[in-house]
């Protein structure tokens, strides 16, 4: 189906929606997905939104060109009510692609919200019997690398990499062209997870959140020797097939293994974004299925561990946190990648917000935030 186009280049889902639609009205327009397997379209007003924010947002990112966001999507009570697609510079995995005009058949890099994804894919082997539980030793899945485990690093649980707080000595906070940030470093040796693993511990695991792409890393591997295959054939059968979603592409890294990047080399399209938010949203479900156990989306999307300088909690490998649109508070939960990429998740509204951009190098001239609240909740009627 065509898309509208831009004139420039703990449980979810059990708090009572705020809007003031009624449940006649929401029952109208569930369940739009079509047969193809994609969205069908409803009018803001057919979902209890009102259009004139979604207009104001139109005209502000026309106005601001180098503002390099590339896409926003919202669905809300399951219906695709607003879609636009812009132009800008975009690269894939740090190789320049240019300047693209965007559209919803162009993929793009999800960077973190591949960590969030793996969370995903962890909680499905559970369900599946593949992996005991969180409380499993890491090194029980990493065998190949039997040489590193001290006393201290077999302290390692599954738990403390989906909370990202594994212990392990790591610092990416600094800039990707430093060749001393530690993702960097990662990526450029010939064995990702023995650079991670090869890491002195600083810290008791379970103690100190840090923001690691090495712990997810790790995750990858666990999935992959418990699954018997790589993280991306796995998510492919029993995570993405079962949502319709078909065009995916998952980097690998550059030399070495060559093995998928579990923290960052995920790519998707828009449109799939928002289904994978849905998803969520749905506790799991889909189509009547269930693909991720509710429980895991219980737990993931429940605060887990705080990061100290931030305001937001963290789940597993999801954002939690809250917005003000008038008086009234609203909770959400998002996956994050650098550069604007974003799919946040608002059960009490049955909302679902995707963005893309490309700013990953420089600040955002409009931070995804001030785009998911001063125009898409500003929107919702009956704040």
């Amino acid at each position: 189906m065509p898309s509208p186009r831009a004139i420039s280049d703990s449980d979810a889902g059990v708090q009572p929606p705020i809007s003031c639609i009624s449940s006649q009205s929401r029952n109208a327009v569930r369940g739009h997905i079509s047969q193809a397997g994609e969205w069908e379209v409803a009018a803001p007003e057919a979902v209890g939104l009102d259009a004139a924010p979604l207009r104001a947002l139109d005209r502000h990112l026309v106005s601001v060109p180098d503002a390099n966001v590339h896409s926003v999507l919202v669905v809300r009570m399951g219906a695709l009510v607003y879609e636009r697609y812009f132009s800008g510079e975009d690269v894939v995995w740090g190789r320049p692609l240019g300047r693209l005009s965007f559209d919803a058949e162009t993929k793009h890099d999800m960077r973190s919200i591949a960590k969030s994804v793996t969370s995903l894919l962890v909680g499905i082997a559970i369900d599946r019997k593949m992996i005991g539980s969180i409380d499993e030793p890491v090194f029980k899945f990493v065998p190949a690398y039997a040489d590193l485990w001290t006393v201290e690093k077999k302290r390692l649980l599954v738990r403390h990499l989906l909370t990202m707080s594994a212990g392990l000595e790591w610092d990416q906070s600094t800039s990707y062209s430093d060749p001393r940030n530690s993702e960097i470093q990662m990526i450029r040796s010939p064995d990702p997870r023995r650079f991670v693993l090869e890491a002195p511990v600083n810290a008791p695991p379970g103690d100190e959140w840090c923001f690691s792409a090495g712990t997810v890393e790790l995750l990858g591997a666990v999935v992959e020797h418990a699954t018997g295959r790589r993280i991306d054939d796995f998510a492919r059968q029993f995570l993405f097939e079962p949502l319709g979603i078909m065009d995916i592409e998952w980097t690998k890294f550059p030399q070495g293994t060559r093995l998928p990047a579990a923290s960052s080399g995920l790519r998707l399209r828009p449109r799939d974004m928002v289904k994978l938010g849905q998803l969520l949203l749905q506790r799991g479900q889909w189509n009547g299925q269930q693909i991720v156990p509710a429980q895991w989306v219980d737990a993931s999307t429940t605060p887990q561990i705080a990061p100290p300088d931030n305001v937001a909690f963290y789940g597993y490998h999801w954002w939690l946190g809250r917005s003000l649109v008038g008086n009234r508070e609203v909770s959400w939960f998002a996956g994050t990648g650098v550069g604007g990429q974003r799919i946040c998740i608002v059960p009490a509204l049955d909302l679902v917000v995707a963005m893309t951009g490309g700013s990953y190098k420089t600040p955002e001239r409009v931070p995804p935030l001030a785009i998911f609240n001063r125009y898409v909740l500003a929107a919702v009627r009956g704040f």
